[in-house]
């Protein structure tokens, strides 16, 4: 199940990872550190680029970095690490990395000051960060609207992770000028995500993950009817390329401070 996750992910930020590649311009001397890197492509594709660098995945999954580790070792990287770690609390060699990226694995930090902060001293004085995170719920109505496909009446849990929690531009910038980064800047992405190449494949998807479990597991509705809204809803959304969801993120970049 988790080779599927780790799939379907993937392909559900393909056109997003795109921009982030760009953005982050890996150079092949780069120490790259990748927070949040899941099964690894964004680690890969960094140690591919930084030949006589390396690049280190972090991520709180065991599951998810087994993969990335047999996928890097399948494609014969040896510059590359992957670590299970938490962030905000993992003693990073001070100073190590030229360049810090991340596709959207740095929102859901308990407390996100401690863990920029930390962040922070693990990179080099100028060196950057291009972290992609996504704009407001308000901007993303594709996460509202699955969500209320399979309950109308959602459960609210104040201390649920929100992947919109760097959203804000000011908030995200006061968080990073106080952790020692300047010349912050936010980029717009505006891509589609990505669920199937038609309903059946985007719905086999879907009731895989967590989030479709667990709102089956909490309504009192038979399984089927939120299944059908589900199934409305990405037959509403299918394209000739797929089914697909407007969506709206930023690219975060910015350097930690000389001095």
């Amino acid at each position: 199940m988790a080779l599927d996750r780790a799939d379907f992910y993937d392909a559900e930020l393909a056109r997003h990872n795109q921009h982030l590649r760009i953005a982050a311009g890996v150079g092949p001397g780069d120490r790259v550190l990748d927070i949040g890197c899941g099964a690894g492509q964004t680690t890969r594709e960094a140690a591919r680029a930084a030949r006589q660098g390396e690049a280190v995945g972090v991520d709180v999954s065991a599951e998810m970095l087994e993969i990335a580790r047999r996928r890097s070792a399948a494609e014969g990287l040896r510059n590359v690490v992957f670590e299970q770690a938490n962030a905000p609390f993992h003693a990073f060699l001070p100073a190590r990395f030229d360049l810090c990226i991340s596709r959207f694995g740095v929102m859901f930090f308990a407390d996100p000051a401690a863990a920029f902060a930390n962040i922070g001293r693990a990179m080099r004085p100028g060196g950057r960060i291009v972290w992609m995170v996504w704009q407001s719920r308000e901007r993303n109505v594709w996460s509202g609207a699955i969500r209320q496909a399979l309950a109308p009446e959602p459960a609210v849990s104040p201390g649920a992770p929100n992947p919109f929690s760097l959203g804000d531009p000011t908030v995200a910038t006061e968080l990073l000028s106080a952790a020692g980064f300047v010349s912050i800047d936010f980029a717009e992405v505006r891509e589609p995500v990505f669920y199937g190449s038609n309903v059946e494949a985007a719905l086999e998807s879907f009731i895989g993950l967590y989030l479709v479990k667990d709102a089956l597991a909490q309504t009192a509705e038979p399984p089927d009817q939120p299944l059908q809204r589900l199934r409305d809803l990405l037959e509403a959304h299918t394209t000739p390329e797929g089914v697909l969801f407007d969506s709206q993120a930023w690219i975060i970049t910015a350097r930690r401070a000389a001095g």
